[in-house]
């Protein structure tokens, strides 16, 4: 068996949540923010990527992260050009923890157009994936947001995760295609529903051998993408905490069977530079189980 049908055959069947650890140039500050280190700690990007690696390799050396409970990581490019315990991140984490690798290959947010953001876009891609697929990655994501239940720009911004997707899909990785509803949608219900429609639309239109995930914002109604769970081009659909504490992402993951998680702040809720290696190990423990147990139902 192939690593990455391994990876595919753990991905697609065993409990356990996506850990996302992929926080960019834009989100790193406010994370570190919450980490308990402040912008008077670094002085440039580097330094400040160096910072934010050292955060993430905390928590993937921790004890308490590992492959029995977290079936995949999200990295951030820089992470992935960067080791861990003197190995590439990427063949640390499937080779020391059984943990698969994703990549995130956005690069951001384009203007609100028709209620939505669409992506910007991703120059070099192609290099990038090529990139990804020669350091042992097995899969991509990329978000782009819904801020109004507008039909139009929801059909476009749908449109535009499964084209890259299907060039993801062609480079021989799975991506985890994401349009984010905002949570503070005036209209979610309406949005989430025009979403599934055009999702599952453009999942009918996939060739057999075109595998993607799917990442979407807990729905206002319960088990409302049950559908996309079982359709055969899915891997596995996967929740954004989006904003939600960690409790109530939790909660609503809960009530949406098939589901699993894919935090990022709801992960590293609690976690602090400044705490002992006991104490940090112990929250971080805690957050994952109650994540994996929210994501076994």
């Amino acid at each position: 068996m192939s690593t990455f049908d391994q990876q595919l055959e753990k991905v697609k069947t065993q409990d356990g949540f996506i850990a996302a650890l992929d926080q960019s140039g834009g989100s790193t500050p406010k994370a570190l923010r919450l980490y308990g280190i402040g912008e008077d700690q670094y002085s440039n990007d580097e330094e400040m990527f160096g910072v934010v690696h050292q955060m993430r390799t905390r928590i993937m050396t921790s004890p308490s992260f590992g492959g029995n409970r977290i079936l995949g990581a999200i990295l951030f490019e820089n992470t992935m050009d960067r080791e861990v315990d003197g190995k590439p991140t990427a063949q640390y984490l499937w080779e020391v923890k059984n943990v698969v690798p994703f990549l995130k290959v956005d690069k951001g947010l384009a203007d609100a157009d028709q209620g939505v953001q669409l992506m910007k876009p991703i120059p070099d891609l192609d290099a990038l994936l090529k990139k990804a697929k020669s350091k042992g990655v097995f899969g991509t994501k990329m978000r782009s947001v819904i801020k109004e239940a507008d039909a139009a720009g929801i059909k476009a911004i749908v449109a535009q995760q499964f084209e890259i997707g299907r060039q993801i899909c062609a480079a021989g990785l799975v991506p985890i295609i994401e349009p984010e509803v905002d949570i503070h949608c005036p209209q979610k219900r309406e949005a989430e529903a025009l979403l599934k429609t055009e999702i599952l639309g453009e999942l009918d239109a996939l060739d057999a051998q075109q595998l993607v995930m799917l990442k979407l914002t807990l729905p206002e109604e319960q088990d409302l993408y049950e559908d996309c769970i079982k359709h055969a081009n899915v891997v596995r659909v996967v929740a954004l905490s989006g904003g939600y504490s960690r409790t109530e992402a939790n909660d609503r993951l809960a009530k949406n069977h098939g589901m699993v998680a894919s935090f990022s702040r709801a992960l590293s809720e609690g976690l602090s530079a400044a705490q002992s290696d006991a104490d940090f190990n112990a929250m971080l423990d805690q957050s994952i189980e109650s994540i994996f147990q929210a994501s076994k139902t």
